[in-house]
């Protein structure tokens, strides 16, 4: 029976890696557990020596064929049919490019552009430097690469996917990896096909808790944004242990006495970029909004509270995140702490000075066992935490659309609890271990009925407020507290995909559900609901204000206690069900 479990454990493993790869490998490997079974039958009766053989011949076999499933690794295009067509050549500041049309010519896609000089060598741990000029015209059909970043976890991913869709749809197609480099501050722009000039411009900014993460990625592909008439920018920045990276050496020889910070300093240089070079390809730079999910957001919100960024962008779009908040639970941390995880990563690699750590690989030190997941208050790109930036009237968007999605901590908590799922039972004491025990008897109270019908969910909810849906509550009061004009929305639409979760409103908000090549996932209300959000996202880029002919009304947040646009199978104003949990979170957070 041992046997019998370590072989189906064993198959099971195998064919979680083996989906993302060849059809084939995945019958030779059937295959080569059938023989392997039925050798063992075979031989059972044999000295142990022959015993061994299948199972050698199993462990050989496999090992070799793990690798062909492994996805290649190669440059991305930006658009994705056969032989596309060249753009003309455009002149930036810098030089000229040439893009390609997307299928029906209504886009030019331009990707790939260089913003900054590359930050290696000596520039590994700088603050981003002006791109030189370039002398021929620079091909952007493909995008550049993304950061260094460690590799995911393609196991966890799939079986996180698998609750997400409460099923499986293997795919067994060979899907390839963006290449990646510590060279990869560019840029990539989707414009609207036409002689029109001061087109609106939205910036994105990716998330993936500053460690992980690709401007190209199809969610946020801009060619509908485009087609909206507005100028699509997505944006790459340095991440992990080379964008958030501390030391006090490197705040000694920064003529700016800054250090962990260098992923929002290559973010403030792309929109200093981007303001130079709108006039080229027909942009405006007085009507830019930014916009980012997940850690993006808390970047966006950052550059909100950011003196660099002054004037640099009008409006703000935030999903799924944000330092707006006392005591930011995720992406922010203290100067100190910042700075003991890089004297921590020197000792680490064995290295006494910036200058030796500078000649470690790059493919070497993204692998540290250090986490440079948030930003810091270095005062230079933050001079004071974006609360109170707020708290004191100095944030810098005019106009804010923010929100987030249901159900926000489930891609967190399954993974987390994969093994050992939150029931009735262990919910107070994972309760205590991620708040204390004062909260964790307030939090059980108040959920007390919810978690007698379903703990799982209840657990999964707290951990969402907590970490996403209070900070953007924070947000949102703290920027009406300015003066500022406040659109706050709610995610709600189920699919048959992440639906829900964190990072699943970004298909609609953009309009690419329409563009999805899994079409098992969505149906013609989530057709219906990605059109009414692209519509918001580029009426709100263009004039600041989501609404427009045939849409839903949505109105301007008021303050605590005033509603959210729900936008879901619904799309309406509800009643905030969150604020009765609010206090008993902000009460924690004044004890931390």
């Amino acid at each position: 029976m041992g046997v019998i479990s370590l072989l189906i454990t064993v198959f099971t493993l195998f064919y979680f890696d083996l989906a993302n790869g060849p059809l084939i490998c995945f019958i030779l490997e059937l295959i080569f557990i059938a023989a392997f079974v039925s050798l063992r039958i075979i031989l059972r009766n044999k000295k142990f020596v022959i015993r061994m053989i299948p199972t050698l011949a199993f462990i050989l076999s496999t090992a070799i064929l793990v690798p062909l499933t492994q996805p290649v690794t190669e440059r991305w295009k930006a658009v994705n049919y056969s032989h596309p067509v060249k753009t003309e050549v455009l002149s930036l500041e810098n030089g000229q490019v040439q893009g390609v049309y997307n299928k029906d010519k209504t886009v030019q896609v331009y990707a790939g552009i260089p913003y900054a000089k590359a930050p290696i060598g000596e520039l590994r741990w700088k603050e981003p430097q002006d791109v030189e000029n370039w002398e021929s015209v620079m091909d952007c059909s493909y995008f550049a690469p993304r950061s260094m970043q460690p590799s995911s976890n393609a196991i966890t991913s799939t079986l996180v996917d698998m609750y997400a869709e409460k099923g499986w749809h293997p795919d067994y197609n060979m899907h390839s990896e963006q290449n990646m480099s510590e060279d990869s501050l560019y840029l990539n722009i989707w414009k609207p096909n036409t002689t029109e000039t001061n087109l609106p411009i939205l910036t994105f900014i990716h998330g993936g808790s500053l460690t992980t993460g690709s401007s190209a990625y199809s969610d946020y592909n801009g060619e509908e944004m485009a087609k909206k008439g507005v100028i699509m920018i997505t944006i790459t920045y340095r991440l992990s242990v080379f964008g958030y990276f501390a030391h006090p050496e490197l705040q000694n020889e920064s003529p700016n006495h800054t250090t962990g910070n260098y992923g929002l300093l290559d973010q403030i240089k792309a929109l200093e970029w981007i303001n130079k070079n709108a006039s080229y390809f027909g942009g405006d730079k007085n009507n830019i909004t930014i916009a980012g999910e997940s850690a993006g957001s808390s970047s966006v919100s950052a550059l909100c509270a950011s003196p660099l960024a002054h004037g640099l962008f009008k409006r703000a779009i935030g999903e799924s995140s944000s330092l707006v908040v006392k005591k930011a639970p995720h992406t922010y941390r203290k100067l100190d702490d910042a700075l003991k995880t890089g004297q921590d990563i020197m000792k680490e690699f064995k290295c006494s000075s910036i200058e030796e750590l500078r000649k470690i690989p790059a493919s070497k030190l993204v692998n540290t066992k250090y986490s440079n997941s948030g930003m810091t208050l270095d005062g230079y790109a933050l001079t004071k935490h974006p609360y109170d930036v707020y708290k004191d009237g100095e944030n810098n968007e005019e106009v804010l659309l923010n929100g987030y999605n249901v159900k926000e901590g489930d891609a967190f908590c399954v993974p987390t609890y994969l093994f050992n799922p939150t029931n009735k039972k262990n919910i107070k004491s994972r309760l205590v271990d991620n708040f204390d025990k004062e909260t964790a008897e307030e939090l059980y109270n108040h959920y007390k009925d919810a978690i007698e019908k379903d703990a799982f969910s209840t657990f999964n909810e707290v951990f969402s407020i907590y970490w996403f849906i209070q900070p953007h509550h924070s947000w949102s009061n703290m920027a009406v507290s300015t003066g500022t004009p406040v659109y706050r929305y709610q995610f709600t639409k189920e699919n048959g995909f992440h639906g829900t979760y964190h990072a699943g409103e970004m298909i609609y908000a953009y309009g690419n559900v329409k563009n999805c090549k899994y079409s098992y996932r969505y149906n013609n209300d989530d057709l219906k609901l990605s059109e009414t959000m692209l519509s918001y996202w580029s009426n709100f880029a263009k004039t600041g204000d989501p609404n427009g002919e045939g849409l839903p009304t949505w109105s301007l947040y008021t303050g605590s206690g005033d509603g959210v646009m729900e936008l879901g199978k619904n799309v309406g104003k509800i009643n905030d069900r969150y604020l009765g949990v609010y206090p008993i979170i902000d009460r924690y957070i004044e004890k931390l």
